[in-house]
């Protein structure tokens, strides 16, 4: 037998100390014959740990040290090639066949790459765990990767799957003795007693470089005794569970695949031509199907072995929550088979939670609310997620569900819980929300003191709660005011009164005061009627850009007999609503009527608000001088009695925009820093875009062009009041064209045309009017 590089060089280096080779056996721990069998090329791959020993023994540095240890790595790749015989040496055999291309784990796939790549230049063993959801392409990834990077490892690739998923999955002991097999040891050369077997995988390994695919692992317990220690060696785990109790150098959390890479993957099932001819089809069953690449298989195999189909039909067959499942099945390939065999693995308590989840609308969820489904939740929160049936939320504390999940959810809940169960459950469910959302909104209310309850103690955590849970509080007024439940509606109707004034949208507070109306009109409450209406009003005028159907609303509260204050407010809403509709003399003269009803109910919070409402009327009306002059009064009554930062920042652009209007621009400018930084002290976003935008209209008026485009840029993406994105639009493309940008301004007078749309009030239909001019004829 022939020499190798790297028995020339141990030779030469062992001489050139000198010592002999039993001087360096000594001297390294290894034995005379081992050194022998080196030089004389019989080791061909000699162990990482035999080389440091060496390296030492020889007093190797630096260059030669680095070029000892690639010459060993080299004559092992030799090895490997000069044993084509043997077992060993080529069992990538054992891989699965790669039947469709991988789609979509471009990413996925260089990071794999790159966890090959450590594992050639590191002296330990390297572990990467792959985790994901049942149905998100674990072990497709995983095959892909042995066929591709099999080669780089010296003795190639070795795939078992461990059926973790299965009743019985494999023991440690059933698992070293399949690899053995394919190692090709003989069968009666394997150790019957389970330790020796194991012993005996282990040495098998240990002179060796693979890349061990364990794919579908049950849990650490099943795969700990298999990971034997072999520098050069990657082992790839893939599971449905997170594996966090072992030491993994990589992990990998398969997440579904977006819109585009979903498409792409039903395209590479069916054909380009079939999805072409359908795209918005094919774009709304990949969204059906909610990037879980099982669930996108499944529906491209129904497409290609029923060719009569149109994609049309397929996705109606999927919009049908309660069919869904049963049509995501084809041949035996199951969506609805990969989510059981891991909600039968649950403990009682997280399979009781996750089904109960589906009474929750929103697709993420908390450990305070899913608190309210079962006891113990946080534990049972974890043991989801660690099996892939919750993902992590980017906020901490928080657990994302898959759609499909969802509808598997609901599945389970109908078929193990109890009609009365779930009645009772999703009433507990429905009144917390209420409950807790009522006493967040009123960390935001200046007349009723809030108090701490559950997850909300202060005016931070309300507001983040308040969000989060939009649409979980939203659904539970919905099926409160279905249930005929109406104190507890109209009592979180009349809680979000302030917080509604910078928070949330048109739509959302439209149907929160229509259904708190209601609510006090069956409970024949005429006051709360008249109340919630004015809030409707304003919705329906300040945030949905409906001023006559505001107006109608509002004249039903003006006919309802109330008391001072509530008469004060619907004078006050009344104003506002008749400058929308162009009727600024009838604006003024409501105005003035809710300063005085607000006075005479010896109520300062809305006589200060009402001042400076009134003075945005007179401005309207063209009374610059009396506006300035009541907007500082209001705003220094609200100083003196120390009033809510926010509202004073209001009143302060109020006045910023009237003093500009009346040519005091840097009066005006220094206003609106004082309203910003009040804004930004308390995360008031919609405060904040609400400042840029006055401020980008003022400095456009001052032809301060760049800086105005600035502000109005910053205001445009959180710009809440019905009109204001019009005007942001518009005035962008006028500094477009100021600026030398037409196809630039032709943009933002598009969107602003179509924005348009949406709003009816005097002022947009004139803007209207002004961009289809400016855009041309064929405009609209």
């Amino acid at each position: 037998m022939a020499t190798t590089a790297f028995g020339d060089f141990l030779r030469f280096y062992r001489s050139r100390v000198p010592l002999t080779q039993e001087e360096l056996a000594e001297h390294t721990g290894l034995s005379t014959r081992a050194i022998s069998d080196m030089e004389r090329g019989r080791t061909l791959s000699p162990q990482f740990r035999t080389v440091q020993l060496l390296v030492d023994g020889l007093g190797l540095r630096d260059d030669e040290a680095a070029e000892f240890t690639a010459l060993a790595r080299a004559s092992r790749v030799v090895a490997a090639q000069e044993r084509p015989d043997t077992p060993f040496a080529v069992v990538s055999c054992s891989l699965p066949p790669v039947l469709l291309d991988l789609t979509g784990r471009e990413d996925e796939k260089k990071l794999l790459t790159g966890f090959a790549a450590d594992a050639a230049s590191s002296s330990r063993l390297q572990i990467a765990v792959v985790h994901g959801a049942p149905g998100s392409g674990k072990t497709a990834l995983a095959v892909d990767a042995g066929h591709r990077l099999g080669a780089r490892f010296a003795d190639g690739c070795v795939f078992l799957d461990l059926r973790g998923t299965d009743p019985e999955p494999l023991t440690p002991d059933k698992a070293a003795h399949r690899l053995l097999r394919s190692f090709g040891v003989d069968e009666r050369q394997i150790p019957a007693d389970p330790d020796d077997k194991l012993s005996l995988y282990r040495s098998q390994l240990r002179d060796r470089t693979v890349l061990l695919v364990l794919d579908n692992a049950a849990n650490e317990a099943q795969v700990r005794p298999l990971l034997a220690s072999s520098p050069g060696t990657l082992v790839l785990l893939t599971s449905r569970r997170t594996l966090t109790g072992l030491d993994a150098r990589h992990r990998l959390p398969l997440e579904l695949l977006p819109l585009n890479h979903s498409v792409a993957l039903l395209r590479a099932v069916t054909g380009p031509d079939r999805l072409d001819t359908e795209p918005q089809a094919a774009e709304r069953v990949a969204e059906l199907c909610g990037g879980m690449p099982l669930a996108l298989l499944i529906a491209g195999n129904r497409l290609t072995s029923r060719p009569q189909w149109t994609i049309s039909h397929l996705a109606e067959q999927l919009e049908d929550e309660g069919r869904r499942l049963s049509v995501l099945r084809a041949g035996d390939l199951q969506v609805r088979a990969a989510f059981e065999l891991s909600y039968h693995q649950l403990s009682p308590a997280a399979a009781t939670l996750f089904r109960r989840l589906a009474l929750i609308p929103s697709p993420d969820t908390g450990v305070s609310l899913a608190s309210v489904l079962v006891d113990d939740a946080e534990e049972a929160l974890e043991e989801l997620a660690d099996a892939s049936l919750l993902g992590i939320g980017e906020t901490p504390g928080r657990y994302t569900r898959h759609d499909l999940l969802h509808v598997f959810a609901s599945e389970r809940l109908e078929l193990d819980d109890t009609p009365d169960t779930v009645r009772r459950t999703r009433t507990r469910l429905r009144h917390w929300l209420l409950d807790v959302a009522t006493g967040a909104a009123r960390f935001f209310d200046h007349d009723i003191p809030a108090e701490r309850a559950g997850p909300v103690h202060d005016k931070d955590s309300a507001a983040r709660w308040l969000d989060r849970e939009l649409d979980n509080w939203r659904e539970a007024l919905r099926e409160a005011a279905t249930a005929g439940e109406h104190d507890r509606v109209l009592a979180l109707a009349q809680a979000m009164h302030w917080y509604s004034d910078m928070h949330g949208v048109g739509e959302l507070w439209r149907e929160v005061f229509a259904a708190g109306a209601h609510a006090a009109q069956q409970l024949h409450h005429p006051e709360n009627a008249a109340e919630q209406l004015n809030y409707l009003s304003w919705a329906l005028y300040a945030l949905c850009g409906r001023p006559q159907e505001a107006l109608t609303v509002h004249e039903q509260a003006a006919a309802i007999p109330v008391g001072t204050l509530t008469e004060a407010w619907t004078n006050y809403y009344g104003s506002a609503i008749r400058r929308r509709v162009g009727q600024p003399v009838e604006a003024v003269h409501l105005g003035r009527r809710s300063v005085d009803l607000f006075a005479q109910a010896r109520y300062p919070i809305g006589e200060n608000l009402a001042l400076s409402l009134l003075g945005l009327m007179l401005h309207t009306a063209g009374d610059l001088g009396e506006a300035v002059a009541v907007q500082q009064r209001a705003v220094a009554q609200h100083r003196a009695a120390s009033g809510d930062d926010e509202l004073l920042s209001m009143m302060l652009i109020r006045l910023a925009t009237t003093r500009a209007a009346a040519g005091e621009v840097a009066a005006a400018l220094s206003l609106l820093d004082e309203a910003e930084s009040l804004f930004r002290k308390h995360s008031n976003t919609a405060g904040t875009a609400r400042v840029q935008h006055n401020r980008g209209v003022v400095l456009m008026d001052a032809g301060r062009f760049p800086e105005a485009r600035h502000q109005l840029l910053a205001a445009l993406g959180e710009a809440r009041l019905s009109d204001h994105r019009v005007e942001i639009m518009a005035r962008l493309a006028d500094l477009a064209d100021a600026a030398g940008e037409p196809a630039q301004a032709r943009e933002f007078r598009v969107r602003a045309l179509a924005e348009c749309d949406r709003y009816d009030t005097p002022s947009v239909r004139v803007t209207a009017a002004a961009l289809v001019t400016a855009l041309g004829p064929r405009s609209r």
